[in-house]
């Protein structure tokens, strides 16, 4: 049997406390993290599986971060914007601008390897 190649998930966030721990708990899953502080960035890889935007650490409008989090990620690439529960709007516009799903907070950093075998059916 052929072992599937790691999930590889793009983190962007200007948050580095947030962007360390998810990238912990993510390599304790086994998954290949890459960070990018910024949106306007450019990741060493290509083709991730999924591109987590953290909305609560990137000023402006969800759309233009969903549209460049499309453009780093691949074409197959899931989309999908965290930020507080509290921030239902910034988090609605997010699904409004084309991404794959919104989840709060707490959800990633609590449940990150589930949500990614959500997303990714892996």
């Amino acid at each position: 049997m052929t072992r599937s190649a790691p999930l590889r998930v793009l983190l962007v966030s200007g948050d580095l406390m947030a962007s360390s721990r998810l990238a912990g708990i993510g390599r304790g899953a086994g998954v290949e993290v890459e960070t990018l502080a910024a949106p306007g960035g450019m990741p060493h890889g290509t083709a991730f599986d999924v591109v987590l935007i953290d909305l609560q650490s990137l000023p402006g409008d969800p759309a233009a971060h969903v549209a460049r989090a499309r453009q780093l990620g691949g074409a197959t690439a899931k989309v999908v914007a965290f930020g507080p529960h509290v921030w239902k709007e910034r988090l609605d516009a997010a699904i409004s601008a084309g991404a794959d799903d919104a989840v709060s907070r707490g959800a990633v950093m609590e449940s990150l390897p589930d949500l990614l075998a959500r997303w990714t059916g892996r």
